[in-house]
């Protein structure tokens, strides 16, 4: 049995997100990181004692900051806040990235400067153990106060109120009641105690949930493109010299250098190389293959900023009033900027990857562009129509993506009666980014297909051997291509592939 997944406010990692999303591994909270809760908690309840104003412990929020709440309505308060601010719509949100949220969440409210009960987090805890998930609406957070529509779907779970999936002994997930599935596994429902529920509410953590998977997997597929671009360049019997080191070390991008020295694994020792090395007229090959480095190590340049970004963002504290030295200082960590930022420039990068290789693909597919190889890769051509419409599809999914570009961090609309009136749209921002990454494979997985098909008609000579292996991999999921079939049962296989793991 694998080791839980231990949570301390501190040091949680997306590989550990991700095990907990997708793996179910389960999760356990640290004994000094309780012991913090409790001192951080007793804050709050000597403020309450005091009888000091605090936002959002004993006054309303938003615009209604300035009204004060009786101390006799403080737990009321707090349930009508989850109950009110539960206004999501739209399809549910996968059930990874709900279980990355919850894992999220009861890790920044174990930090210190929460002010909240360590049974709250407890309670998220005991709630992904028994794999029970809250359902979220995807749409309707504009990502501060937090993503507070969404995160408020979850604390209903938590209070026995609205819907969640419960897995049965079977593993299958089926809707029920949060109050039965509490029942059930004997968990009992949360009563919020003062500030508990905004600070459950006030967070990043869908938006940050989604940045992290999308992370995960866009790196994956970065690795992946140069499988593809590597065996696109050996059926076009390019040259590998553009991914020289002494070429790349003169402008040293860290993302360009790596992408160089990945091309270079996958061309060593080709015979295709070789059999053109004195004869072939061309100086220079397309920048679609000549420019990989430069363009993929771009990409990679902009996934690790994101990526240093969702670091940060892992083990912050994003509610607010926060409790600091003793006291409770309100602020707006909970804005989901940096986080909106990361994934509209995430969306950008992954297009670029999908552009580039739909390039090559249109290459290896075009009599007019591809030294030699039979029109869309049958030796039929009119007969037949080989890979024609794969390229067709590839340019629809590239087109779809570059329309989902426009950046969505800058698309504020105020709310909340102007109070809060600079808004990030994070969560926009991430299911965007989302369609573009799995355009993105779908455009690979199409790359791959026509490029792998290309090298059919190069041998016997074997191109690297890195493309070798790539190469074999693809034909261990589709067949070669002799008379016309439907590509989409091909495209899917392969998406699927790129999406269960990483060629290189």
């Amino acid at each position: 049995m694998e080791q839980p997944v231990v949570l301390d406010g501190a040091s949680l990692t997306l590989d550990e997100v991700v095990a907990v999303a997708r793996n179910h591994v389960r999760v356990a909270i640290a004994p000094a990181a309780a012991e913090r809760a409790g001192r951080s908690r007793a804050v709050i309840d000597s403020a309450l004692a005091a009888g000091a104003a605090v936002y959002g412990v004993n006054t309303g929020f938003g615009r209604l900051q300035n009204v004060r709440i009786p101390s006799d309505k403080l737990l009321e308060l707090q349930r009508n806040l989850i109950l009110s601010h539960a206004a999501g719509v739209g399809d549910p949100l996968p059930t990874e990235i709900v279980r990355a949220t919850m894992v999220l969440r009861a890790n920044v409210l174990l930090r210190e400067t929460s002010g909240v009960r360590v049974v709250v987090a407890e309670r998220l805890v005991a709630l992904l153990n028994e794999r029970i998930h809250p359902v979220v609406p995807e749409q309707g957070s504009v990502g501060a106060s937090g993503d507070l529509a969404p995160l408020s779907h979850i604390a209903l779970a938590l209070l026995g109120e609205g819907w969640v999936e419960s897995e049965t002994s079977g593993g299958e997930a089926r809707r029920v009641r949060a109050s039965e599935a509490l029942a059930a596994a004997k968990i009992a429902p949360l009563e919020f105690q003062a500030k508990e529920a905004l600070s459950f509410i006030n967070g990043t953590q869908v938006q940050c949930a989604m940045l992290g998977l999308i992370i995960h997997d866009a790196r994956n597929l970065w690795r992946s493109a140069h499988g593809a671009a590597a065996m696109s360049l050996e059926a076009l019997r390019g040259t590998p010299e553009p991914f020289d080191e002494r070429l790349h070390r003169a402008r040293p991008h860290p993302g360009q250098l790596e992408s160089a020295a990945l091309m270079r694994g996958l061309l060593a020792d080709s015979e295709i190389r070789e059999s053109h090395r004195d004869g072939d007229p061309r100086v220079q090959d397309a920048y679609s293959l000549r420019c990989t480095p430069q363009v993929l190590g771009a990409v990679y340049d902009a996934l690790e900023f994101a990526a240093r970004i969702l670091d940060v963002e892992l083990n912050a504290s994003t509610d607010n009033p926060l409790v600091i030295d003793g006291s409770l200082l309100s602020g707006g960590n909970f804005h989901g900027q940096p986080v909106a930022l990361a994934l509209d420039v995430v969306a950008i990068a992954l297009t670029t990857l999908a552009g580039i290789a739909e390039r090559r693909l249109e290459r290896v597919t075009n009599p007019d562009l591809s030294q030699g190889l039979p029109a869309f890769l049958t030796p039929e051509a009119g007969l037949q129509s080989g890979f024609m419409m794969v390229q067709v599809t590839a340019a629809a999914l590239v087109a779809e993506a570059r329309s989902l570009c426009m950046p969505a961090s800058v698309q504020s609309i105020p709310t909340e009666a102007n109070q809060e009136d600079f808004v990030p749209m994070g969560m926009a921002a991430a299911y965007k980014t989302r369609r573009i990454l799995a355009n993105a494979r779908r455009v690979v997985a199409a790359e791959l297909l026509c490029a792998a098909q290309g090298l059919e008609y190069l041998k016997p000579l074997r191109p690297g051997r890195g493309v070798e292996r790539v190469y074999r991999r693809v034909r261990d999921v589709v067949a070669v291509l002799t008379n016309d079939r439907p590509p989409a049962d091909d495209l899917e296989a392969l998406t699927t592939m790129l999406t269960e793991e990483t060629l290189l």
